[in-house]
């Protein structure tokens, strides 16, 4: 066998298997036929002529996702890092349009982005910022979209990820955020404290008034028994005066037993001697003769008073008559 054939043979199988080709899903390939654009394959096995046809790129079909962060200034003049997330994808029927009008289309989406993010942000305070970074997103995304179609390029959705002040503004946001809820903790703890001094008021109130009931039963007790101890010793030919003193008489030497039952007690009681009791007894029962004596001494002045007023009254009247005559 000739050595040339088997040269021609091996350079013709090598054409024959580089004539054919293989497009993966969700790509597209541009097939150029010297160097001007021929067609687009989708995916699938596809033959080209050799030598003539080439393949001059593949564009990417699946949705990607571009991540830029901006630094920019708030209208507060505070400095924040936006990290914002563009999804984007070709769609078939502008394949042309995104392979041959632009060549780096991350970089234009991260310059518009830049462009956006810089226009929007320093019109927001930085707690506008925050609570309006879907505006800020929605804002992306419209300008990307007016100006990634031209290119071929829809815009899928656009994020604001990540806030990030300077690290001086998050503590002097946290030291804030702190503040006010140590506020918010003593103003429950002051509403406690009053409630617990209100309920202890009014705790010792009721205490006081159902103290001062039992004192007052006590006493009407007490009072009611001295009476009914009265009673009887009067039946027995002992009067009122010598039965009052009688009690209280008995009553101190009750009182002398109770503190003498404990063995603690530091208490002295002057008068302590045998004869007390007997001195105690003769005083009031001269002191109750002296009161009944001063009682009724005040009941005659007050009978004789009607007396010697009237008499005063007619002599008054009496003399103005006179007066009125020689008048």
């Amino acid at each position: 066998m000739d050595i040339a054939f088997v040269v021609f043979l091996v350079i013709g199988l090598f054409i024959l298997l580089s004539s054919f080709f293989t497009v993966k899903q969700q790509t597209s390939l541009i097939i150029e036929r010297f160097g001007r654009f021929h067609s687009i394959r989708q995916s699938g096995l596809h033959l080209k002529i050799p030598l003539i046809d080439r393949i001059a790129g593949r564009v990417n079909l699946k949705i990607q996702q571009l991540d830029v962060i901006i630094e920019t200034k708030t209208k507060d003049n505070v400095f924040v890092k936006l990290k914002v997330s563009v999804q984007f994808m070709v769609v078939k029927e502008t394949v042309y349009d995104a392979f041959y009008k632009l060549e780096f289309p991350h970089d234009q989406i991260t310059s518009y982005v830049f462009d956006v993010v810089r226009a929007e942000v320093p019109k927001l305070i930085l707690d506008d910022v925050f609570e309006r970074k879907d505006d800020i997103a929605i804002a992306v995304k419209r300008e990307l979209n007016e100006a990634m179609t031209t290119y071929g390029y829809t815009i899928i959705n656009t994020l604001v990820t990540d806030i990030d002040p300077d690290i001086q503004v998050k503590n002097a946001m946290n030291r804030i955020n702190a503040a006010d809820r140590e506020k918010t903790v003593a103003e429950f703890e002051a509403e406690a404290s009053r409630i617990r001094i209100v309920a202890k008021a009014k705790a010792e109130a009721e205490s006081k008034r159902l103290q001062g009931q039992g004192i007052a039963d006590q006493r009407r007790e007490i009072a009611r028994g001295l009476v009914e101890s009265v009673d009887v010793l009067n039946k027995v030919g002992i009067n009122s005066q010598e039965a009052s003193a009688l009690i209280v008489v008995t009553q101190h030497y009750d009182t002398l037993q109770a503190i003498g039952a404990d063995t603690n007690s530091n208490l002295i009681l002057l008068p302590n001697s045998p004869q007390a009791g007997s001195d105690m007894l003769n005083n009031m029962v001269a002191s109750f003769s002296a009161s009944n004596q001063v009682g009724e001494m005040m009941k005659k002045t007050e009978r004789k008073k009607p007396k010697n007023e009237s008499k005063n009254t007619r002599q008054e009247s009496q003399t103005t008559e006179e007066t009125a005559e020689n008048e």
